[in-house]
């Protein structure tokens, strides 16, 4: 059995074994085995980054099996520089979210241990398929588990939010089912992604299939306007369901742009660029402001989110190494520093039960060593330099004043508005008087809640100060893939 295939199946049958050998009197034992599972799980991905080749643009660590061989469907594994990181990320993740669970969820931990579990292989599965229909199997597995999480261990109005989150997303993934069945018969009955990209294919058809993976990556990244959903599912998830959902399952759609949208449709990708361009900028802007008026702590960084991930489009779209390396590297870095601030309104959530900034006020007084922690991830959140979250910004900013430079001036205001809302919400919720009773008997960070957030500190300061193990590995890669686009494939 391949790397690739451990790190997507030994974390999903770990998960089925939870679900058929957990008992609710047994939670302890559910919590061990779902984080000896979730270590194992990132354990296996490790040799991935050190035997990872960064000079080829090749795919490796390859995996290709006959799977339902009248169809010519294969099981066809593979990472190449642009979705290696996402592996062990995703692994990583899983590990912080097990530990975030370990006494805030009492009832069916099992259950949802094993929900999470099953969801980190999906997800690894999506980053790993070479195989069309593969890939759109694990595409869209990932919502079971995601829409379970969110409508068992939510909150009040949880039902509603896992409809709309399941719903949306299935809604787009259609049609990107039916682009991958025109793909499939116009190459002559192969599901293979990388045959998909050599396809010659005339404009009407590359429009058309731009905008069915437009339809299914859009709803997942979210951009505006169908971003809609994602507030509701955040503040109705629970904690950790927060965290993959911000971490890792928004990136599946920004991944997906890179790996169909661009390569297979090229033309359409670079006419239409300007539409995708426009939509970034106004989910930066827009989605930035809407982010300041915010009440609930949980609202303020899911919108934050959105208008971080309109970072990574524009990245995309504007064509040149920088950009696109710089969406990529926004995209790991947003992996953590959203994961954390998700994980920090839960450890304040877990003690006054209230996500309303007006509920809060000089927690700094009670929790100082969990409000250094918070003003680092929100200074990070803002795009403080030597922080993971300025690298990617950063390299997007300079891509696209190099493309345009009026639209780079768009692009950098979002920075004076992610400081605004973070560092007015970190202001009402820390500073200040004690604000009441709640506050005024708060607990600072115990062992288990400082070592999960001193770890993703630790991952966000290292990406700041040394990104250069995160873009070595996507240069090659980066690089033929601007070749590839650069070349039409209307004949």
């Amino acid at each position: 059995m391949g790397l690739l295939s451990l790190a997507i199946w030994l974390p999903v049958v770990s998960g089925v074994l939870l679900l058929m050998l957990g008992r609710e009197h047994q939670a302890n034992a559910a919590r061990w085995m779902a984080l000896l599972a979730a270590i194992a799980g990132l354990a296996v991905t490790l040799p991935l980054i050190s035997g990872f080749d960064n000079g080829t643009a090749a795919m490796q660590f390859s995996e290709n099996l006959p799977w339902i061989e009248r169809f010519n469907i294969h099981y066809h594994l593979g990472v190449d520089g642009i979705s290696m990181w996402f592996v062990p990320l995703t692994a990583f993740i899983t590990v912080i979210v097990v530990v975030a669970a370990w006494e805030v969820i009492t009832e069916r931990a099992h259950q949802y241990l094993g929900a999470f579990l099953i969801l980190s292989g999906l997800m690894i599965g999506v980053f790993c398929a070479l195989d069309g229909m593969l890939f759109y199997v694990f595409f869209e597995a990932t919502l079971i588990p995601m829409y379970i999480i969110i409508g068992v261990w939510g909150g009040p109005r949880r039902v509603y939010a896992a409809f709309k989150f399941f719903l949306y997303t299935l809604a787009g993934s259609l049609l990107m089912l039916i682009a991958l069945l025109y793909l499939y018969t116009k190459s002559g009955g192969s599901f293979d992604i990388l045959t998909w990209h050599k396809l010659p294919l005339a404009m009407d058809a590359q429009t058309l299939l731009f905008f069915a993976f437009f339809a299914a990556f859009s709803v997942k990244v979210p951009m505006w306007p169908v971003h809609t959903w994602l507030p509701d599912a955040h503040v109705e998830a629970p904690t950790g369901g927060s965290v993959v959902l911000a971490a890792i399952m928004l990136k599946l759609g920004a991944y997906g742009f890179l790996r169909f949208s661009m390569p297979i449709a090229p033309d359409a990708a670079h006419h239409w660029s300007w539409f995708i361009i426009a939509l970034s900028l106004i989910a930066v802007v827009y989605i930035g402001l809407v982010a300041l008026v915010q009440t609930d702590m949980k609202k303020l960084v899911a919108y934050s989110s959105i208008a971080h991930m309109g970072f990574v489009t524009l990245g995309f779209f504007i064509y040149n190494e920088l950009g696109i390396s710089g969406g990529i590297v926004q995209m790991i870095s947003h992996g953590f520093v959203s994961g954390a601030m998700f994980l920090c309104i839960g450890v304040l959530y877990d003690r006054v039960h209230s996500r309303e900034i007006a509920d809060y006020g000089g927690v700094v007084n009670t929790m100082p060593k969990f409000a250094a922690l918070a003003l680092f991830f929100a200074m990070a959140n803002c795009g403080l330099p030597a922080t993971g979250g300025f690298v990617g910004e950063w390299m997007v900013i300079l891509g696209t004043v190099k493309f345009d430079f009026w639209l780079g001036a768009i692009a950098a205001t979002a920075l004076v508005f992610g400081a605004a809302y973070t560092l007015w919400m970190y202001k009402r919720v820390y500073f200040g008087a004690i604000g009441n009773d709640h506050v005024r008997e708060l607990k600072d960070v115990n062992a288990r809640e400082f070592s999960m957030l001193a770890v993703l500190a630790a991952a966000t300061l290292f990406m700041g100060v040394y990104p250069k193990p995160f873009t070595d590995v996507m240069h090659a890669s980066v690089t033929e893939l601007l070749k590839h686009v650069a070349v039409s494939k209307i004949h």
